[in-house]
């Protein structure tokens, strides 16, 4: 299993408020069907897989301001 540091993950999204919410967000599109965005191997979770693709930079959080 691939460990992701925090300070790695916290780097890519700038709070911990945005990367709970971009993490909880990519794992339920995961567990919907949506295909990873890298190559996966063995039988890992999705919100471990969701937290990797935050680390490499796969997923990015985008502020939409339509509601504003």
């Amino acid at each position: 299993m691939i460990e992701v540091p925090m300070e790695d993950l916290l780097k890519k999204t700038g709070s911990i408020f945005k990367l709970v919410n971009l993490a909880a967000k990519r794992t339920k599109d995961l567990n919907e069907g949506f295909k990873p965005r890298l190559a996966t191997s063995g039988n890992k979770k999705n919100a471990a897989i969701a937290l990797q693709e935050i680390s490499e930079g796969k997923i990015k959080f985008k502020i939409d301001n339509t509601h504003i």
